[in-house]
């Protein structure tokens, strides 16, 4: 093998091994149009404006279905893939009702890191929760899922993290706030 091909053959390797060690990107399919917001801040304070997105929902007379996915999380790729999966069966009910927030995140982002603006104020994870109504001791989990009307009320207690919502009537009881 000559000297060219063997330099070729090792960077054809080595950009498909650094390929292979880059982290998946979280992403909420396509097919339900989600708005997809990047954190703003420091590498110490990831901060998401729900601002807009409850503009638009008050707008538009719908919900928002607000997805905390980390670009690194296993689970999270799991449910993209499920809801990927039954996206036929999906997308008539999230359509009708809800505007999909995809927040975009990593494994790496801790709770104490992570901040929420909401009206006026920006809120670090376990005061959000708190103000949400959510009194349970629990650390950042991703996948994360919260459902909020236009006015950032909280619509129903949200599971989270593995096993989240893996059948279609699970997802469509939740997309119904049925408890």
């Amino acid at each position: 093998m000559s000297l060219t091909r063997r330099v070729l053959s090792l960077a054809a390797i080595a950009g498909a091994l650094s390929a292979a060690s880059m982290p998946a990107s979280a992403v909420f399919p396509a097919a339900y149009k989600p708005t997809v917001l990047q954190p703003a801040g420091t590498p110490q304070r990831h901060e998401f404006d729900l601002r807009p997105a409850l503009r638009r929902a008050q707008r538009e007379h719908k919900r928002l279905y607000v997805y905390l996915g980390a670009s690194d999380c296993p689970y999270c790729r799991r449910y993209e893939a499920f809801l990927e999966r039954h996206a036929d069966e999906l997308v008539p009910h999230f359509a009708k009702d809800y505007l999909v927030i995809d927040l975009r995140s990593s494994l790496s982002v801790t709770a104490q890191q992570l901040y929420f603006r909401v009206g006026d104020k920006s809120l670090p994870y376990a005061e959000f929760m708190r103000t949400i109504g959510d009194e349970r001791e629990r650390m950042l989990v991703y996948p994360s899922v919260w459902l909020f009307d236009g006015a950032a009320k909280p619509l129903m207690q949200m599971p989270a993290g593995t096993g989240t919502f893996e059948t279609v009537p699970e997802q469509l009881e939740i997309l119904r706030l049925q408890q």
